[in-house]
């Protein structure tokens, strides 16, 4: 049996592999705690692109959940979103102008009506009375009734549009309108059918007993057709104390 040489070293790897093991494994440890546990090597950081491209798909996901909470809105209301907001603006715009809150323009009739006038020598008829030659509150109200009865679109008296707030009110021999005095002649414009507006006229019963006293007292009244009128918008927005709609809302 052979035994081993007092004299024989031990080989250097034995001992250098596990050191540089070590030292390795040192190394590791050190770059871990620098880099916090991510990669510091600037070749594999995430590009511009990347950061782009996410943003991009997350926009992109907001905006389909954006459209899906539209679509469920527009559900609610039977149609789209944008159909709902054309219906409000369409009502809107057919409030207004019946609010004449919008000048309109088109043919129609012009309706005059003034006092009495004095004959050639400076006197009225002998068995009038000073309320047979004025126009009276009823004259006006029946003439606008008449318009309003044939479809005006629109109705102007003197300088003021006529709304669902006007109240003409005769004080004597003047007219107030809207806080303002007026003095005859009274104009009356309405945009509309010119033939039917007449024919309301000539069928309504206080316009014909006022054009008798036209025949018998000299009170004036004319009707003039025209092309081309204009009926001004209401000077402000309405104030409405109480208000219901008027029809069915349709959106």
């Amino acid at each position: 049996m052979e035994v081993a040489s007092p004299g024989r070293r031990r080989s250097p790897w034995r001992v250098g592999v596990p050191l540089v093991c070590l030292l390795a494994g040192l190394l590791l440890a050190a770059t871990h705690g620098v880099s916090g546990g991510k990669e510091i090597r600037r070749g594999d950081a995430p590009r511009l692109v990347d950061l782009v491209r996410a943003t991009q798909s997350a926009v992109e996901e907001l905006t389909g959940k954006r459209d899906a909470l539209a679509a469920a809105v527009g559900s609610v209301h039977g149609r789209g979103a944008g159909a709902a907001l054309s219906a409000m603006r369409n009502r809107a715009d057919q409030m207004a102008e019946a609010a004449g809150l919008d000048a309109v323009y088109g043919p129609g009739l012009v309706v005059t009506l003034t006092d009495a006038q004095r004959d050639a020598n400076g006197r009225f008829p002998r068995d009038a009375s000073p309320d047979d030659l004025v126009v009276h509150q009823q004259d006006i109200s029946a003439v606008l009734n008449a318009v309003w009865s044939a479809g005006a679109e629109a109705v102007q008296m003197q300088d003021q549009r006529i709304t669902a707030e006007s109240a003409p009110r005769c004080v004597g021999n003047t007219l107030l309108l809207g806080g303002r005095t007026y003095s005859p002649p009274y104009v009356i414009t309405a945009i509309g059918d010119p033939a039917a507006m007449q024919a309301a006229l000539a069928a309504a019963p206080l316009v014909t007993l006022y054009k008798q006293y036209v025949i018998r007292f000299g009170l004036g009244y004319s009707e003039q057709v025209s092309t081309g009128l204009e009926v001004v918008e209401s000077p402000g927005p309405a104030r409405m104390r109480y208000a219901v709609p008027a029809g069915p809302v349709d959106y």
